[in-house]
């Protein structure tokens, strides 16, 4: 039965990425996604996105192994401009991380967030 049932998923995640490309794999993204926020303790104490991890830019390098993270994990990364998430962007990429995008400030990002949950 549980083999049916798998089968039956299966099927109908093909269908959906089939109706609407990208948009399932997109999806299963954001639900994966792990967001950084590279900004000081003192300016994640002050808020910051539900889920976010924070490790400061200057110790990204550092300490990213404490995650126990799969290179290929989709991570999401921001600070207040976007200058910081760059940079950390850059050290995760040496470090051979591969899915990454640079979300850009905090606030940027939260006002994208709110958007999205409205529209759903």
């Amino acid at each position: 039965m549980k083999a049916f049932l798998t089968a039956i998923m299966m099927f109908m995640s093909i269908a959906v990425i089939a109706q609407e490309p990208g948009a399932e794999r997109q999806a299963a993204a954001s639900a994966n996604t792990v967001w950084l926020d590279v900004r000081s303790a003192e300016e994640y104490a002050q808020g910051h996105i539900d889920g976010a991890i924070n490790i400061p830019h200057t110790e990204i390098a550092r300490r990213i192994g404490e995650l126990n993270l799969d290179k290929a994990t989709p991570i999401a990364i921001y600070c207040k401009s976007g200058r910081r998430a760059g940079i950390a962007l850059e050290a995760l990429k040496e470090l051979g991380y591969s899915d990454l995008s640079n979300e850009g400030g905090y606030e940027q990002v939260k006002q994208k967030l709110n958007d999205k949950n409205e529209r759903q």
